[in-house]
């Protein structure tokens, strides 16, 4: 038997540098399409666009697609795809490092899911974002939007602008090479209207920030160091939080009624 070959090539370094699982299965790539939702007219960016396997369909739904890929190997192979589909820009280039566009757009993509956290926070940063819709781990994409019946304190403290939502999973078979966990289709769509007052969400996130400190061992008790007590215990009353409730299972919804309760003159 001749001897295994361990070395591995460029391209096996680069995708487990890129942390890089194209997406190879179709009927996937178009559950993702469907997801998107993209707007006909309106301009769209994809994140880590490979070998082009999302740019197709993406191009066929969208007025104007700038396909993002860092990976010159892939880069390549996009480059070639992008030539063909007269509404695509190709750009070799890092998306965390792009300005965001001036007027609405969304952004689409089989994330790097070793960038999950840093490509979420660009999105949320961007002003004009309407939407995004990643393919991240299905943990991930489960946390962010409560699918465990528990809420992270960033679902939380964007709620009354963003609405989290998982949109569907995908099979780790879906991708080459083949990761070690399933994905899901993470959906974040900011709201037209917010669910407060502009003016009433720094108040907001910080009451969000404190509940979530922990100190006192309770939310009650973090509320209380901000919070008259009797009107801390009041306000989970009139929103059914017990006393002892861990801080992740309250409801977003919860959060904006404690909120109104608290900070109600």
């Amino acid at each position: 038997m001749a001897p295994r070959n361990s070395r591995s090539t460029e391209r096996d370094r680069s995708r487990r540098v890129l942390s890089q699982n194209f997406l190879v299965d179709r009927s996937a790539v178009q559950r993702l399409v469907r997801a998107a939702d993209p707007d006909p007219a309106g301009p769209v960016l994809e994140v880590g666009a490979g070998r082009g396997q999302l740019t197709r369909p993406l191009a066929a739904r969208c007025g104007h697609l700038t396909a993002y890929e860092v990976d010159p190997a892939a880069g390549r192979e996009l480059a070639a795809v992008c030539a063909a589909l007269p509404n695509v820009e190709h750009r070799q280039a890092d998306f965390l490092a792009a300005e965001p566009p001036p007027e609405p757009f969304a952004v689409v993509g089989n994330i790097p899911w070793s960038l999950t956290s840093a490509v979420v926070r660009w999105c949320l940063a961007a002003p004009r974002l309407r939407s995004a819709t990643l393919l991240t781990q299905l943990e991930y994409a489960r946390r962010r939007s409560g699918d465990y019946g528990r809420w992270t304190r960033l679902t939380v403290s964007t709620w009354p602008e963003v609405d989290w939502r998982l949109a569907g999973r995908v099979p780790r078979t879906a991708f080459r090479p083949v990761p070690a966990v399933d994905a899901g289709i993470l959906r974040i769509e900011r709201r037209a209207e917010p669910l407060l007052p502009w003016a009433a969400l720094p108040a907001y996130r910080r009451l969000v920030s404190v509940g979530f400190e922990g100190v006192g061992g309770s939310l009650a008790a973090s509320l209380r160091r901000h919070h008259p007590p009797a009107r801390v215990a009041a306000a989970l009353r009139a929103t059914r939080i017990a006393a002892d409730t861990p801080v992740g299972y309250v409801w977003p919804e919860q959060w904006l009624v404690l909120f109104r309760l608290l900070h109600a003159r």
